[in-house]
């Protein structure tokens, strides 16, 4: 496995060597405007990523950072490096294990906290109420902050009524900006929201080219929920990075696989958090507002939908 991700990442460098160019100044770009997935419209903030509006009004940029499986000093310094590169949104989870290294990223960075939307998520061990209320404190202490930007149930299990009742509680006493669910399929946000006094702002779900979810988006899309997705490249599975459809929808526009898969989201709609070691891979994942996918591009696109899951082991 470790070999064929050192694979992944040669073949995205030579596409990235050859095929694309970026620079760190793309971030300043003009912007084309599109219509935010759940409700609102997008803006732009000073460094020029786009935000979408959720349902509470709060806006949130719809291109960030994730931390899944980063740890220690690696972590620390890719933080760091995302902030001053132009990420404003930082994701990170309970069970990843590294919000204390993502909360030093953020401290080395030197940023304003108000100037950066905070993600944390809420794992199944710790739900039901009184649960939530002390994981969700260890979480801000961990990450060296006073609130969350969003804090989300990772997964539909457990106590989800009990939690989502203290995560209400949180939210109105202004520890949390908005909050929301992850990994939750139509029928079980519909069941939640039998009950919730305070709407989900947002499902973070897999959703890639290779499991495009239109089910999902268009229930979310209804139900003005908005839609993130927690690993756009699909972790590199399915070898998309040496997919010639996408390379060569990317090479019309000088623009990488993960650049087309980015806008891909971007055009959609959708929030996305790649993941990246890598200052130079950061930098290109920003560079995806200056080109357009045409209608062909994205119905090219919609032909890669497997229909399935790239992560049974998650399921």
């Amino acid at each position: 496995m470790e070999k064929k991700n050192q694979a992944q990442e040669i073949n995205r460098r030579r596409f990235l060597q050859t095929g694309s160019v970026f620079a760190a100044t793309a971030i300043f770009l003009p912007l084309s405007t599109y219509k935010a997935f759940g409700a609102g419209n997008f803006s732009q903030t000073e460094i020029s990523i786009p935000t979408v509006t959720l349902n509470n009004g709060l806006p949130m940029p719809i291109l960030g950072f994730g931390t899944n499986t980063l740890k220690g000093e690696i972590c620390v310094r890719s933080v760091s490096d995302a902030i001053s590169v132009g990420y404003r949104l930082i994701d990170t989870a309970h069970i990843y294990g590294n919000e204390e290294f993502v909360g030093a990223g953020i401290k080395q960075s030197g940023i304003k906290r108000e100037e950066l939307f905070i993600t944390s998520k809420l794992w199944v061990d710790d739900s039901g109420y009184e649960s939530t209320k002390k994981a969700f404190e260890t979480s801000i202490n961990k990450l060296g902050v006073e609130y969350l930007d969003l804090y989300l149930i990772h997964r539909p299990r457990g106590d989800v009524k009990g939690t989502w009742k203290a995560m209400e509680e949180l939210y109105e006493e202004g520890k949390i900006r908005a909050i929301g669910v992850s990994n939750f399929e139509p029928d079980q946000l519909d069941e939640l929201m039998t009950y919730a006094r305070i709407k989900p702002a947002l499902n973070q779900i897999e959703t890639h080219v290779f499991f495009q979810q239109p089910n999902a988006y268009d229930f979310l899309k209804k139900s003005e929920v908005q839609m993130e997705a927690w690993s756009p490249f699909a972790a590199g599975r399915n070898d998309i990075f040496s997919n010639q459809t996408l390379a060569d929808i990317g090479k019309q526009y000088n623009k990488s696989i993960a650049q087309v898969c980015l806008r891909w989201h971007y055009q959609r709609g959708i929030v996305a958090i790649p993941r990246s070691t890598q200052k130079a891979h950061m930098i290109e994942n920003l560079d995806i507002f200056d080109f357009e996918l045409s209608k062909s591009d994205i119905q090219t696109i919609a032909k890669l939908d497997l229909n399935i899951t790239q992560f049974p082991e998650w399921e």
